[in-house]
């Protein structure tokens, strides 16, 4: 008796947070000629649909990334705002999404209207942030905030010494002598081909730094290095170099403007329609995020987000028949990951190009691998100047236990029938013969992956090989090899649209997310596995960059009922 009532105490409660959130009244939207807006952007983003209202109401706060480009881009027709001020505060985005947003913040600048860039913030490294503010007409920095212009840095880690200590050891078999994704595990420092190609990213995205915040403040290259080398940090500093305009308070800032302000929350309840927003085609976006994988799914409760090949191909197919879908946007955020789930992909795309409808393929902060190889088949393919892309290549581990087992005091005998039947084993290294045919594998998927590039961009084999081998390109480099087609981000993959469409430039788009929002039960198993995540992480911590590092294989999906993972197909 006593759990029954519980249980319908639960309920109530859980009924009347319901009903509070659907029924809290939305502020108003009536908006002063001459107004200024505040926009806040800071934390992470993500590439994916509004989180549905059960995840937002327990907590899921990352925001989609293309809510906040929509404000933007509503800021940017409306004639009742005078100013818009940005506030922002520190970033958990990728240098893909920061330029797209810079971009947003100039076409504002554009429109006529006045942009102020305030950063509030105080960290250790403020590039990004800077970055992003000086695509506005002013700076304002808080007082005592700290916004260190240091230049940029790469750090990579080397797991071999640790297994080394662990006895534990690696079979690896890959395709391309740029594939340093295997170098992380496996090595204790990176190989001649990896530090050429980390130097190479590291430079092309340090052009991309430099010359936009000399294009933004009104300056040379020259005296941007310069400044940098001075390593200014306090605010006035900043101001002394020329490269903020003031120092001082947010409210000191508004007051200084004068005139009605309209906060963040109530601007995001304008509707585009009292704009004059009138679209006259429907544009389906259709999201690849997170690793690949075959099985069905939108998360995996160890490595968030994934781009899941069944239900991407669901997405894609609703949308590719949807008579009221004109044109498809895909919207690629991924490192790769499974060979199979990505050709699955591909075939998506090829098949739903059969119904007539352009597909653009549209890339965020990362394409890379898996991401790009699915597409290739996309008509044309938009990156922004410091996505990370390309790394047509492929490798496989196949990790070897029994140094480890033996150092725990275990012993280990196997019994085979097959010449290759060591494959399955988990205890000792693969034989010769076996590891040949393991690389004989590898190769004959990187001769797929080639030949899909191929097919595709329209290139010869020889020419995808020789940029190929494992080569990861940002946007501007992987543009000037032929491997993308136009630099931008969805507001030019919109414009794509519309030449594919024959409609005149800035013709008003409708887009709309596939597929439709997921189920009660579907929220409520991808919370769990996400507060579950969260209370392991918290028990047991560890470096952020390892996090990173090791989702790479956290994240994938065996395919196929296996007993132990003899070896891991990836595509990164």
């Amino acid at each position: 008796m006593r759990g029954r009532t519980i249980r319908i105490c639960v309920l109530l409660v859980i009924g009347l947070f319901v009903a509070m959130f659907f029924l809290a009244e939305e502020p108003g939207t009536d908006i002063d000629e001459g107004s200024t807006l505040v926009l806040e952007v800071g934390g992470s983003y993500v590439e994916a649909a509004q989180a549905p209202w059960l995840s937002r109401a327990l907590g899921e706060t990352s925001p989609p990334f293309v809510g906040l480009l929509s404000l933007f881009d509503r800021a940017e027709m409306d004639p009742r705002l005078e100013v818009v001020v940005v506030v922002i505060r520190p970033l958990a985005i990728g240098w893909g999404k920061v330029g797209e947003l810079r971009q947003a913040l100039e076409r504002l600048s554009a429109a006529g209207h006045r942009t102020v860039a305030y950063l509030d913030m105080a960290s250790f490294s403020g590039s990004r942030e800077y970055f992003l503010a000086t695509g506005a007409d002013e700076i304002w920095v808080v007082p005592a905030g700290i916004v260190p212009l240091l230049g940029l840095a790469a750090e990579y880690y080397f797991l071999g010494g640790l297994w080394e200590k662990l006895g534990i050891e690696f079979d690896v078999a890959k395709a391309g002598r740029y594939k340093s994704a295997v170098e992380a595990y496996t090595s204790t420092g990176m190989s001649e081909s990896s530090r050429e190609m980390a130097n190479s990213l590291l430079d092309s995205i340090n052009d991309f730094f430099l010359s936009g915040i000399a294009l933004g403040r009104n300056v040379s290259v020259g005296a941007i290095r310069a400044a940098i080398d001075q390593g200014p940090i306090s605010p006035v500093d900043l101001k002394g170099l020329g490269l903020v305009d003031s120092v001082g308070h947010l409210d000191d800032l508004l007051d200084r403007i004068g005139g009605t302000v309209v906060d963040h929350e109530v601007y995001a309840q304008v509707d585009p329609a009292a704009l004059g927003f009138d679209p006259v085609a429907r544009v389906a976006l259709v999201y690849g995020t997170g690793t690949v994988v075959s099985t069905a799914g939108s998360r995996s409760g160890r490595a968030g987000s994934v781009f899941a090949a069944d239900r991407f191909d669901l997405a894609l197919n609703q949308a590719a028949q949807d008579p009221r879908v004109d044109a498809i946007i895909v919207r690629i955020d991924s490192p790769g990951g499974s060979a199979m789930a990505s050709e699955e992909i591909w075939r998506s795309i090829d098949g739903a190009r059969e119904e007539g409808k352009p597909i653009i393929a549209s890339f965020s902060d990362l394409a890379a691998s898996g991401g790009y190889y699915a597409a290739a088949a996309a008509d044309e393919i938009v990156a922004n100047d410091a996505t990370l892309t390309g790394s047509i290549g492929v490798f496989t581990l196949r990790p070897v236990y029994g140094g480890g087992l033996a150092k725990l005091g275990v012993s280990v005998e196997t019994l085979t029938r097959g010449e290759y039947a060591d494959f399955v084993l988990s205890s000792e290294p693969l034989s010769p013969g076996a590891k040949k045919r393991l690389q004989s594998m590898v190769l004959q998927i990187y001769e797929l992956f080639v030949r899909r590039v191929a097919e595709g961009r329209d290139m010869g084999l020889e020419e995808v090989d020789r940029v190929g081998q494992g080569r990861v390109w940002t946007g501007s480099q992987a543009y000037e090899i032929g491997l993308v087609d136009h630099l931008g981000g969805l507001h030019t993959a919109l414009d794509r649209v519309r030449d594919h469409l024959d409609l005149p430039p800035g013709e008003d788009l409708e887009l709309v997310v596939f597929p439709a929002p997921r189920t009660l039960s579907e929220e409520l198993a991808d919370i769990l596995d996400a507060k579950i995540e969260g209370v392991v992480a918290a028990r047991w911590p560890m470096p952020k960059a390892l996090r990173g590092l090791g989702s790479w294989l956290a994240g994938l999906e065996m395919e196929g009922p296996l007993v132990v993972p003899p070896y891991l197909i990836e595509i990164r």
